[in-house]
């Protein structure tokens, strides 16, 4: 296993998680239910599923496009969310 690649994706999957929608839905289950287990391993269930589904797609995208458009097409994609979400009429 290469350790610096397990380091940098941690760090940023922690960093990009804190203070999400994700983790706030999580508080929120936390506060008003008494299994905190439950909550605590539906929510890392979810996440671990989320990431294998990535970590999959992302390895076939990876073996049919070069990574330089990948890289293009999820950035395009972030922003193009992102305006959609800033701009969308449920925003306001």
């Amino acid at each position: 296993m290469d350790i610096k690649v397990f380091v940098a994706t941690f760090g940023l999957v922690f960093l990009a998680e804190l203070g999400d929608k994700t983790q706030l839905a999580t508080f929120c289950f936390a506060a008003e239910n008494q299994s905190r287990l439950a909550v605590f391993l539906g929510a890392a269930g979810a996440l671990v599923l989320a990431s294998l589904l990535a970590v999959i797609l992302g390895c076939q995208f990876g073996k049919i496009f070069p990574e330089h458009y990948v890289r293009l097409g999820a950035g395009g994609l972030f922003v193009v969310l992102g305006l959609w979400m800033l701009f969308s009429p449920g925003a306001r």
